[in-house]
């Protein structure tokens, strides 16, 4: 018997159909003389009803056995509106047992309770479960549809090495010895930033890939040890056509893949301005809430916390919320404070509210009459407003006030439905930033980003405030993209090293072949590389990034499916000329 159709593509228009089904038992139901199996493949569940001719046959069926089924497709007497294919059944007719099936340690079904660990032990079980099917789905969808655009635009797929040299100047790399050269490494590529400027070196002009890259670094729930991003880069091109570029391929994404039409253009808002509104680089544009600098209001303040904050350099920020003061009461607002305090190490959270007319809370009473009427024009404020107030440095003021915004503005349900996606493009980057740890100024972004014309003169007198031409396009507070125009003069590339303490001789040591193909008429170029996951996961509506990932690892590194990493054999690191240092 070869199979004829999908279980899930089966509907009442079939009825009359003979078929031939495969797949696992999700669910078996004996009723005496009748038995009923759902049965699962990838494209759904389809209910099998076996008589007292063929009941016998499965009486020693158990959930995740793997069946063949020949049956007739039937209009159900008991419709069930929950399944696609609800309103039929197949009467069975003949069934071959294909496997048997342990017991699952864990439970087959999307609103499974097995916790994570156990999940990812037995992720290949995991994987049957129809909505992490529906994810690998959907990023599969996604590459397609990259790959259609972006062919369609004029670039050309090149795949560049896995194995390459280490390039220490940014996250640390994986390391892989070399077995014909001991003592010498090859390293796992954070992207394939060189290789894709070298492309552009080599008159390729338009370049795609979609790339496989590896950090060793700290993860989260949005990242992975290894992962995949959408690698772009454009020559004779500046930010305009690589913003172009990228939108389109965003509006073909979202369009095939959840039926949503993006804005023509995506908003464009300068780093500063960014940190200033938003107290982030990844600002959630989906509602306001943004973030006022009231400093100005108390330059004269006699109150004493806010007079210290701002004579040593401080600000006193604040975020207002419309209408829900009525929703924190003592208790809440300590939650918040708590939040501020240890997440984001500010001394304190004071909040005010508009009660009748009259402002309350916990700075009400040290303001003045002019300072809080000055607080109400200037934060327009009506009855049941909450202004949440943090006075600080001006980067803990900022940072921990963008994080209340968002964590308010989903608890208090303040992003509207309909707005569901809201990009964004972040720009002027800070071309450094200092490093305490390594005691001097390092790449903000890569050695190899633009800076901004008129900060050139700044590289060795004010670094800090050098501006670069990098970029992220931001996704409902997710960062999708990063990119920049590239540094394509010989000149300035030495200046951008001299500025990160880098000599000449050192940045050869590290770049020399990269350098070497600057003299040889480079072009003008930049690109972007695109978060496979994370555009995944928020298409998929989830925010872990393992959801979007077929075999992933735990939050500490781990995969506990194959315990990996894993010691090896004696001789294997003999071969390696490798010793371990216990």
């Amino acid at each position: 018997m070869e199979r004829t159709h999908e279980n899930g593509t089966l509907r009442l228009s079939d009825a009359g159909t003979e078929v031939v089904l495969v797949g696992w038992v999700a669910k078996r139901r004996n009723l005496g003389s009748l038995v009923f199996i759902d049965l699962r493949d990838r494209s759904g569940i389809v209910q099998i009803t076996f008589d007292e001719t063929t009941a016998a046959k499965v009486k020693d069926v158990r959930s995740e056995y793997v069946l063949q089924v020949r049956g007739t497709v039937q209009k159900r007497s008991a419709v069930n509106l929950k399944m696609p294919t609800g309103e039929i059944e197949v009467l069975a007719q003949d069934v071959v047992i294909i496997n048997s099936a342990k017991t699952p340690p864990i439970t087959i079904a999307d609103d499974t309770d097995t916790n994570e660990d156990t999940r990812l032990r037995y992720r290949y079980l995991d994987l049957r479960r129809s909505v992490l099917q529906k994810n690998l789905i959907l990023r599969h969808r996604i590459c397609m549809i990259a790959r259609q655009t972006l062919d369609e635009l004029g670039f050309i797929e090149v795949e560049t090495p896995i194995l390459a040299r280490s390039t220490p100047e940014g996250a640390r790399d994986y390391l892989v010895p070399s077995r014909i050269y001991n003592g010498k490494f090859w390293a796992l590529p954070q992207s394939p930033q060189i290789y894709k400027q070298l492309l552009m070196i080599g008159g390729m002009e338009k370049y795609f890939q979609i790339a496989r890259c590896f950090r060793d670094e700290d993860l989260r729930a949005d990242r992975q040890p290894e992962f995949t991003q959408i690698d772009i880069e454009m020559s004779f091109r500046d930010e305009d056509a690589i913003f172009a570029v990228v939108e389109k391929l965003m509006q073909n994404i979202f369009a095939g893949t959840v039926n949503y039409k993006l804005e023509d253009r995506f908003v464009r808002i300068k780093y500063r301005d960014a940190i200033a509104k938003y107290g982030t680089d990844k600002p959630d544009l989906r509602f306001g809430n943004e973030i006022n600098d009231l400093s100005e209001l108390f330059a004269d303040t006699e109150f004493q916390v806010f007079r210290t904050v701002l004579d040593n350099g401080g600000m006193i920020g604040a975020v207002k919320f419309e209408n829900i003061a009525d929703r924190y009461s003592r208790k809440g607002l300590d939650k918040l404070q708590e939040f501020v305090r240890h997440g984001f190490k500010a001394k304190a959270l004071a909040y005010l509210k508009m009660e009748k007319g009259v402002l309350t809370g916990s700075i009400a009473k040290p303001l003045s009459d002019a300072e809080k009427q000055a607080v109400i024009e200037k934060l327009a404020l009506t009855d049941n407003d909450l202004v949440l107030v943090i006075a600080d440095t001006p980067k803990v003021s900022l940072s921990a006030l963008g994080a209340l915004r968002v964590r308010i503005a989903h608890e208090c349900d303040l992003i509207p439905a309909e707005t569901m996606y809201k990009f964004a493009w972040i720009t002027e980057f800070p071309m450094f930033e200092y490093s305490e740890e390594e005691g001097r100024w390092v790449a903000s972004h890569h050695p190899f980003t633009a800076v901004n014309e008129a900060d050139v003169d700044k590289l060795f007198t004010d670094p800090g405030n050098v501006s670069s031409r990098a970029y992220d396009l931001v996704l409902n507070g997710y960062e999708l993209l990063s990119g920049s125009i590239r540094i394509h003069d010989q000149d300035l590339q030495e200046k951008v090293f001299e500025a990160i303490g880098l000599t000449m001789e050192e940045a050869k040591e590290r770049f020399g072949f990269f350098l070497e193909a600057f003299k040889y008429g480079t072009p003008p170029h930049g690109g972007v590389g695109i978060g496979l996951e994370r555009l995944t996961m928020v298409l998929a509506g989830t925010d872990n990034i393992r959801d979007v990932v077929a075999f992933p690892t735990t939050n500490s590194s781990l995969d506990l499916m194959s315990d990996a990493p894993n010691v090896v054999d004696e001789k294997q690191l003999q071969v390696l000329g490798i010793k371990i240092d216990e």
